[in-house]
């Protein structure tokens, strides 16, 4: 050992050496922090903890049996307790923080599915304009270096580089902080039991806890439709669309929730759709394109409350069933009277037209069928 430092002290007394060696310890010392200490359990490593979660029960699902993917529209705007009885179909909520890339999502779920499965999109529009230098730097490089270096390899090399080198002095102090707390008894898998049922809803989103203040501020605005058909994000939704598609799987993509007072316009509408219709999906439109008062929210758009989430998922599911061509069947009693909460109460979201029931969903005046819009 003696003679170790003695040659390590050698080597760094030479000034040739000495920068490049510091700079290789340095680097060799944060990726072995990074990789093989450091962790995140009650913040990052949550989100996989929960994602892990669900795919785990997507496994165990018989087919066919539908997937609900999207960012935290889907949990906490979408319901498989609502849904998945009225379809009659297995469920599982796949909803995810929009911070996750969805090349992870769509690796960990796809081997999950099988012919006959439906998979229903509700991305939230920021999953579409999403950039490949925003998913090099993304959030889950940490998760996915520290844990799941095994899928990360399947991934591009610049999404490789961007994961491990994801993080910063902040990001070491934050860990250090998570792992104490989580030394003292907080548990990741209670958090989750809190937050999420058996199916992958979001339960802690009581009209009564609602908080308004987040809610009085300006729609956000519709990206344009360049960024929404040329993003990073639409062209890995339309390639995990075509891929499935091919392997008979059904997948259907649809708009997520957002305040009544955002401008949604035909042409956006007509570009989210065309990224399903064009790889063999299809895709739905309620009649009023899943906006509502800010009122039904919870904390933010993207989020109903727990009525206004059944009364949704009582639309969606009806939607679904038209162009499925299922029956569906009519939401219990117990759905019916937590719906009828919501604050907008403004009747039955959707008619779907029984004599194109095959590919038509009743819009008014702007129509969407199934193979696109027209």
């Amino acid at each position: 050992m003696r003679r170790f430092f003695q040659k390590a002290a050698t080597f760094f007394a030479n000034p040739g050496l000495r920068l490049p060696a510091c700079c290789a310890l340095s680097v060799l010392l944060y990726v072995l922090a990074f990789g093989f200490w450091l962790d995140r359990p009650l913040s990052l490593d949550l989100l996989r903890t929960e994602m892990v979660q669900k795919a785990q029960r997507l496994a165990a699902l018989p087919s066919p049996k539908i997937l609900i993917l999207a960012g935290s529209n889907a949990s906490y705007s979408h319901s498989c307790v609502v849904i998945g009885a009225m379809l009659a179909l297995p469920c599982e909520n796949g909803g995810t923080a929009v911070g996750i890339g969805l090349d992870e999502i769509f690796r960990r779920d796809a081997p999950f599915l099988r012919r006959g499965d439906v998979v229903y999109l509700p991305m939230e529009l920021a999953q579409y304009t999403a950039t490949r230098r925003q998913y090099d730097a993304a959030a889950d490089g940490f998760l996915l270096w520290r844990h799941d270096r095994a899928l990360l390899a399947h991934l591009p090399p610049d999404r490789i580089f961007g994961a491990l080198f994801c993080c910063t002095l902040a990001d070491a102090l934050d860990a250090l902080a998570e792992m104490a707390l989580a030394r003292h008894g907080v548990s990741p898998e209670a958090l989750l039991a809190r937050e999420y049922d058996a199916q992958g809803d979001r339960i802690d989103n009581r009209l009564a806890d609602a908080a308004p203040d987040l809610l009085r501020h300006p729609a956000r605005a519709v990206p344009p439709v360049q960024d929404i058909s040329q993003g990073y994000g639409a062209a890995l939704i339309a390639r995990f669309v075509a891929a499935e598609a091919a392997r008979g799987v059904i997948v259907i993509g649809g708009l997520p929730t957002d305040f009544s007072t955002q401008a949604l316009n035909d042409d956006a509408v007509r570009a989210i759709a065309g990224l399903y219709t064009a790889q063999g999906g299809a895709f739905l439109v309620l009649p009023n394109r899943s906006l509502y008062p800010p009122e039904d929210f919870f904390n933010g758009e993207d989020h109903l409350a727990r009525p206004c989430q059944y009364r949704h998922s009582i639309a969606v599911a009806e939607g679904l069933a038209g162009l499925l061509r299922r029956p569906v069947v009519p939401p219990g009693a117990a759905i019916e009277r937590v719906a009828a909460d919501c604050p907008s109460k403004k009747g039955r979201l959707l008619f779907v037209n029984k004599k194109k029931q095959k590919n038509f969903v009743n819009l008014g005046r702007a129509g969407f069928t199934a193979a696109g819009p027209s």
